[in-house]
């Protein structure tokens, strides 16, 4: 089921990874710290703006890639963890699976079925714990395996 990550996978994981540490940041700023210094030997010349402009427009058109990247992967691992979450849930409801691929309009409608369920609860006082049941089709609670008898094979 797990299959071996692309190539492209593991490096955006891992630029990602390096470019998002302190010492990526300092780096960053020596770089601008010394072009900006060195600005009087080449009396800022339209070559030496050029030299800033050119390799910080190439490395923020990469990362963007790279970052977006690894940003698809996580929200794709988020979703799966948390619709796993609500298939498991007794109560729960199971439209609440994959609400990424629904529109707009059916956003707006759960998220403001979810409002009057956080006001009514509020009024009722329940400011921890359980909030009522929302309106909609509940899911059919999951079978339970039997349990198996200890020492015993099963067949």
């Amino acid at each position: 089921m797990i299959s071996k990550t692309s190539w492209f996978a593991r490096f955006a994981q891992h630029v990602s990874h390096v470019t998002g540490r302190p010492t990526a940041f300092i780096a960053a700023l020596a770089v601008i710290l010394a072009w900006a210094l060195s600005g009087p030997f080449f009396d800022y010349s339209d070559t030496w703006q050029l030299v800033i402009n050119t390799g910080t427009t190439i490395i923020t058109f990469l990362m963007v890639f790279v970052i977006q990247n690894t940003q698809n992967r996580d929200t794709a691992a988020l979703h799966i963890k948390i619709d796993e979450l609500i298939r498991v849930t007794g109560r729960a409801r199971n439209i609440l699976i994959d609400l990424e691929e629904l529109d707009e309009k059916d956003l707006e409608h759960l998220r403001k079925d979810f409002e009057r369920l956080a006001e009514e609860g509020r009024r009722r006082g329940h400011t921890t714990g359980e909030l009522p049941r929302a309106k909609g089709p509940a899911r059919k609670p999951a079978r339970k395996k039997p349990a198996r008898a200890a020492g015993r094979k099963q067949a």
